[in-house]
């Protein structure tokens, strides 16, 4: 009797034992973050968006990037005689009025590879419906994010951090598959 009493003892304690563990384990990862954030800014998938302040086009008001922000963050670099920007500007239409509650959209005019005249005409003939930015001398396009080709698309998470740059205008039914994983994150 002693003895079965004794193994029962030892069942419980073992059973406690396991129990706690496993709640352990639980409380644990309540208290654990998912990815810690990047402390490095870079262009670059994975680190945080470098920091900017652009005119908008019409100089009326200015806009910047960089850090956490209410909403995602798609910055589009084009230029008025490129083809793929011209295919994709109603697509950005599209995206701009579909997650305007949830996503941002910079348009950002590259002037040192255009002409603001020809771009004025672009922006008129594709009716862009989000703030288009000018950055006159590239420095944003070339020196921040180190810009190679047009268009180039810039997805940026609410906690600043690129998730991933898009070189070329991408197939329509990707970007929104892309813009759809971005703003549930």
């Amino acid at each position: 009797m002693k003895r079965n009493i004794m193994i029962l003892v030892l069942i419980i304690i073992a059973a406690g034992a396991v129990i706690y563990n496993q709640a352990g384990d639980d409380i644990e990862a309540v208290f654990l973050q998912e990815k810690p954030l990047p402390t490095e800014t870079g262009a670059k998938a994975g680190l945080l968006a470098p920091t900017f302040t652009l005119q908008g086009f019409d100089d009326k008001e200015t806009y910047s990037a960089g850090g956490p922000r209410d909403k995602a963050l798609l910055i589009n670099f084009w230029a008025s005689w490129c083809g793929p920007c011209q295919q994709e500007a109603p697509e950005l239409n599209k995206l701009a009025e579909q997650y305007a509650d949830e996503l941002e959209i910079y348009g950002i005019n590259v002037g040192k590879y255009d002409n603001k005249k020809k771009a004025e005409q672009f922006i008129q003939d594709y009716n862009l419906r989000y703030p288009i930015l000018t950055d006159p001398k590239g420095e944003v396009f070339e020196g921040l994010y180190h810009g190679q080709a047009f268009p180039t698309n810039v997805l940026i998470d609410r906690n600043g951090v690129i998730q991933e740059i898009i070189l070329g205008a991408p197939d329509p039914k990707d970007l929104h598959k892309k813009v759809a994983k971005l703003v549930k994150e």
